[in-house]
């Protein structure tokens, strides 16, 4: 068990760790050669050009500015300079709310440690059981005698950590309210004030039923021009390209080839025509003239993506039972995307589009039936994963640690048990191995969730994240309070009554104390400063730029900055909230390292967001009431351990104090959840309709079919057409004149059809034409 001696040695070295990054940093970041990958964000805008030193060749690399390298920290105060609606225009509301995450850690911890420090922790250190327990022979550390576990059974001081647990959870539901209320105020200021954008006016529908007499389009077109008569507009069906993406993506790359060799020929001083050989990665084979080798290339390619793209657009085979439908207003996309649309409810499902940047394509075409069979197969496969997990992680865990090196390796007794190494081993490495073990677990989350078939992005994130978080309650926090296998944890959770469950926890919680403090100062102190330094994108970077860079356009792809990592990012963030929850009443010591985290990691990914991370979609703040929820999650189970460890100590007479706690805080969720979330599921009509009067006062010509009809075109017709023009191909999919439908014995809609230009004498029945 780790000493306050052994945490020292901890928090030097990793404090040591981060001043080391945080200075690496402050010199890459002033090199001309690294300026595309520290702040890569305003290449992208448009509004950073390389850095450019006239005189010797070397200041193209190095920065020899030495009055530069005396403010190598401005980057703090520049990153908390940016106002935050300046902020929101910058880098969008998704990466601003985000930020906020870590503002709640502080708000919620900064008062709760001043309290606990000043109320609990006297309370605990003034008692001397640790001491007499030292007599029988027990094991305890110097820290424990901060803890609740020096407070003797039976003691009315137990109170004060009961009194104490109402104030925590007041003021956590306080800050939750507040925070809540502001995100859904920015998140409805943000949509009112937002730009058009296409997934304002659209709405995605899954799961169109097949039928025998209509193609989707039609179908499509028939079943909204129908039900939704005044609004309808166009619509767009989903195509499986993939052949056409593969030939479109080779393409792409001969095309770079080309200029690469061309660039090459102009650079010249001869006249000489480059070579290349034909064979395997041009090691080997015949020689020919490199640029009409790629000519020759593409032309064959442009034909093959020619008739490919052919081939897609009127073979049904390729078109996937799903559609982008348009509407001529929002109110007409905010009434057909909440409402049901059929009698049947597992066909005609509709939903809000996401943005045409956050679409994920692959999962359109997933059945009704299949999502939920896949996402049955995923929740099993989930609950083995993290139960399997545990073996591993236990093992790893258990080498890592003083008894288990000198059980491995004998030998390395006398190293280990010398005094710096002990503490090196105790205060550092339980946590960097716990670390290193958790490295390919979002890549599996995510596959995970792809497979589940969610439509978009940001739902793929969010989806992912959720099971980042339950992972990380199991078997970062449960697995290691609780000592043993997964199974004989499963075999004892089992075989015991659910009363009997949070005393198990609530016992083993003070002794594990000191794990979570070294785990928080590698994840979260020298994880933090090493996030910032980006060294996988840096060296990436510059691999590329050698070795594969041949035009400007490989250039800005090489600087890809990627996103902010919802999906890891917030798990992370909610577990250091559970833990300083859990913890807050238990073990106050753990506090301070806590909000060390939260401030360094504000400041450091308030200046990423600024200067790095180009988020992929905005879902304006989607995710924010998983955030609460996950909170409030937290603030129960610190509620119920801490119950069960009273339990533990015969305070007979106060623990049942503690019983309306979980029954409040859920009631407060429920609050929450009925007042502010409909903010975030639903778009109000009052809003849609105000928004559409004034944009037909500012525009009263405006063309939307002709915005929006290309908006949700598959992203690799876009790309293969960029010398094409798209009208031949999408003609057949977005004019939206009303359509005759080609059932037997049924009446036709009272319009001509571009399908079948003929014309309906009488209006049918609505219900008879809803029916597939």
């Amino acid at each position: 068990m780790a000493t306050l001696g052994d945490l020292g040695v901890g928090a030097g070295i990793n404090i040591l760790s981060a001043l080391i990054f945080f200075l690496v940093f402050a010199f890459l970041r002033l090199q001309p050669l690294n300026d595309r990958v520290y702040f890569p964000k305003w290449y992208l805008k448009g509004l950073r050009e390389s850095p450019t030193h006239s005189g010797a060749f070397v200041r193209k690399f190095v920065n020899l500015d030495f009055r530069s390298y005396l403010r190598f920290l401005n980057w703090m105060p520049a990153a908390l300079r940016m106002p935050e609606p300046e902020l929101i225009d910058h880098a969008g509301l998704d990466s601003a709310v985000y930020l906020r995450i870590y503002l709640i850690g502080l708000k919620i911890f900064v008062p709760i440690a001043l309290l606990a420090w000043a109320v609990l922790v006297p309370v605990n250190y003034t008692n001397i059981t640790l001491d007499l327990e030292k007599i029988k022979n027990v094991t305890s550390s110097d820290i424990d005698k901060l803890s609740i576990s020096n407070v003797p059974d039976e003691s009315p001081r137990f109170w004060s950590h009961i009194v104490m647990a109402y104030a925590f959870t007041i003021w956590t539901c306080y800050v939750l309210l507040k925070e809540y209320e502001k995100v859904a105020n920015m998140r409805l200021h943000f949509l009112a004030a937002e730009e058009r954008r296409p997934d304002q006016f659209t709405v995605l529908v899954r799961n169109v039923p097949p039928d025998s007499d209509e193609s989707t389009s039609e179908l499509v077109e028939h079943f909204f021009l129908v039900n939704h008569p005044d609004h309808y507009l166009t619509h767009q069906v989903v195509y499986n390209a993939n052949s056409l993406a593969k030939l479109v993506k080779k393409k792409k790359k001969m095309l770079n080839w080309l200029v690469y060799y061309r660039n090459k020929l102009s650079r010249s001083k001869t006249a000489t025509r480059p070579l290349k050989k034909t064979g395997f990665l041009g090691l080997w084979g015949k020689k020919v003239d490199a640029i009409e080798h790629y000519e020759t290339e593409i032309d064959k390619l442009t034909n093959q993506i020619a008739e490919e793209k052919e081939r897609v657009a009127h073979d049904p085979k390729s078109i996937m039972p799903a559609a982008f439908v348009s509407f001529k207003t929002r109110w007409g996309a905010a009434v057909c995307a909440q409402t049901q649309q059929s009698r049947n409810p597992t066909i005609w499902l509709t939903e809000w589009a996401p943005e045409p940047r956050d679409v994920y394509w692959p999962n359109l075409a997933v059945p009704y039936v299949q999502l939920t069979v896949k996402r049955l197969i995923m929740g099993v496969a989930f609950f083995f994963l993290t139960f399997f997990f545990m073996i591993p992680i236990a093992i790893v865990q258990s080498f890592a640690s003083l008894e288990g090196i000198e059980k491995a390796a004998p030998f390395l007794k006398p190293v280990v048990e010398a005094k710096f190494i002990k503490s090196v081993i105790a205060g550092f490495l339980p946590g960097i191995a716990l670390k290193l073990f958790l490295i390919f677990l979002p890549k599996i989350l995510m596959i995970m969730a792809k497979f589940e078939g969610y439509p978009s992005k940001s739902s793929l994130e969010r989806r992912a994240a959720s099971r980042y978080y339950l992972f990380s309650l199991v078997n970062v926090f449960l697995g290691s309070i609780i000592a043993g296998t997964a199974f004989e944890q499963l075999d004892s959770f089992i075989h015991q009554s659910a009363t009997e469950i949070p005393k198990t926890i609530g016992v083993a919680i003070p002794m594990k104390a000191t794990f979570f403090i070294t785990y928080i100062m590698v994840d979260g102190w020298a994880g933090i400063a090493a996030e910032i330094l980006m060294l996988k994108p840096l060296i990436i970077y510059h691999l590329k730029n050698f070795f594969l860079v041949k035009t400007d356009k490989d250039r800005e792809e090489a600087m890809n900055p990627g996103s902010i990592g919802f999906n890891t990012g917030e798990p992370r963030i909610q577990l250091y909230l559970l833990l300083g929850l859990v913890y807050a009443t238990v073990t106050p010591t753990l506090l301070p390292f806590i909000i060390i985290f939260f401030g360094l990691a504000y400041v450091v990914f308030r200046h990423q967001i600024i200067n790095v991370y180009n988020q992929e979609y905005e879902s304006a703040a989607a995710f924010w009431p998983d955030v609460h929820g996950r909170i409030i999650t937290a603030l129960i189970i610190s509620q119920l351990l801490l119950f069960g460890l009273l339990s533990t100590k015969k305070a007979a007479q106060s623990t049942p104090f503690l019983i309306a706690l979980p029954v409040l805080t859920l009631w407060f969720h429920r609050y929450c959840k009925g007042r502010f979330e409909p903010a975030f599921k639903r778009y109000p009509l009052q809003e849609a309709m105000m928004k559409d009067t004034l944009e037909q006062a500012r525009e009263p010509n405006l063309n939307l079919k002709g915005y929006l009809q290309s908006a949700y075109i598959h992203p690799v017709f876009k790309e293969c057409d960029d010398e094409e023009d798209h009208e031949s191909f999408e003609k057949g999919e977005t004019e939206s004149v009303i359509v005759a439908t080609k059932r037997h014995s049924r009446r036709n809609t009272p319009a001509p059809s571009r399908m079948t230009a003929g014309s309906s004498p009488s209006m049918p029945d609505v219900e008879e034409l809803a029916q597939p």
